[in-house]
């Protein structure tokens, strides 16, 4: 039986909206908590056994409809030869882009991305055969400002931004490099078993949506499109790129992913008809009772009943400290609701 979000993402009528939660593999689950006591979140990623495991976590402890990948936007960076370290206050790079760094210097190695294939056909054993997997990357513009983060550094966007604006010729070098990376990854995610592939663009509003629109844009349609010409449906999440959502073109993904700054029913408004949209739950709202949850939630029955090509989502990803019950709440509550449809 095919499931809720592949007929969604294909654009056939269903019953109620998918829903699945950005970030939901780890972070918030107690069994994940658990499994962090033991292993590092480098182990965790690595062992495809227990890399299966957390992916398919959510799916017994939240009963949400499909699996995202557990992994990392930044093992594109690693592949071209910065080494990554996972710290508990988060990434960062022993070696990491300065101003006076050069496309040169940065080289692929599409082996040492092998592991998460592996990772990926140990999901596609272990997982029930409705349930989808969900792979992803990076996009160009949030990889490339990550490039920079070194250990004790706050103000690396700044510097790379920087960069971008002062040496914009090499940063579209290394914009190519990251792209063409990219690709191979996507590509290869796919002949894995991925069944939908989203593109994580979450500081896409760090620059103008002019600039992100006509400099960055053609790089994660090129990204999306290796997913496409695979038979793998495409969802883009711009974060924070407002009004230009307008620009993405039919053709470009099957689904936009939008952030809570733009009420819902705006950013259907202004993207083009022919896109799906997924989101936009503010993440904090898991911060209030469950009364007021509740009356959230109700609040969408109206455009959910109109709207068959919507995924319930967030507007990101968890924060750490979120009751994972109210989680549990809110699935539920998606999945028996009447949704008029």
């Amino acid at each position: 039986m095919e499931s809720l979000l592949i007929k969604t993402l294909k654009g056939e009528k269903t019953e109620r909206p998918p829903i699945w939660f950005m970030r939901q593999a780890g972070r918030i689950l107690p069994n994940y908590m658990k499994l962090k006591e033991s292993y590092s979140f480098h182990e965790l990623m690595n062992d495809k056994k227990l890399a299966s495991k957390v992916t398919l976590l959510p799916i017994q402890d939240l009963s949400v409809d499909a699996a995202i990948l557990f992994s990392d936007i930044l093992v594109i960076p690693h592949a071209m030869g910065l080494n990554v370290e996972f710290q508990k206050t988060g990434p960062i790079f022993k070696n990491p882009l300065d101003m006076e760094s050069k496309s040169q210097d940065l080289e692929f190695d599409p082996s040492k991305l092998n592991y998460i294939y592996n990772n990926i056909k140990q999901v596609k054993i272990d997982k029930d055969n409705n349930i989808p997997l969900i792979g992803f990357c990076g996009g160009p513009l949030t990889v490339f400002l990550f490039m920079f983060k070194s250990e004790g550094s706050k103000d690396h966007m700044k510097k790379a931004i920087r960069f971008l604006y002062e040496n914009r010729s090499e940063s579209i070098k290394i914009l190519e490099k990251i792209t063409e990376s990219s690709i191979d990854y996507v590509e290869n995610q796919c002949k894995s078993g991925i069944d939908v592939f989203q593109l994580f663009e979450t500081y896409c509003g760090s620059i103008p949506y002019e600039l992100y629109t006509d400099l960055i844009l053609p790089f994660s349609k090129r990204i999306l499109n290796a997913a496409k010409e695979n038979n793998c449906p495409t969802i883009f999440f711009p974060k924070d790129y407002g009004n230009g959502i307008s620009k993405i073109e039919e053709g470009t993904c099957d689904f936009v992913s939008i952030d809570w700054h733009s009420s819902i029913s705006h950013a259907r408004d202004i993207l083009n008809n022919k896109i799906g949209i997924q989101g936009n739950m503010d993440p904090r709202i898991f911060y209030e009772d469950y009364n007021v949850i509740e009356n959230y939630l109700n609040s969408l029955v109206d455009f959910g009943s109109q709207n068959h090509n919507w995924i319930f989502n967030l507007g990101h990803g968890f924060l750490p400290d979120i009751d994972y019950k109210k989680v549990q709440f809110v699935v539920e509550w998606v999945k028996n609701k009447d949704w008029k449809r």
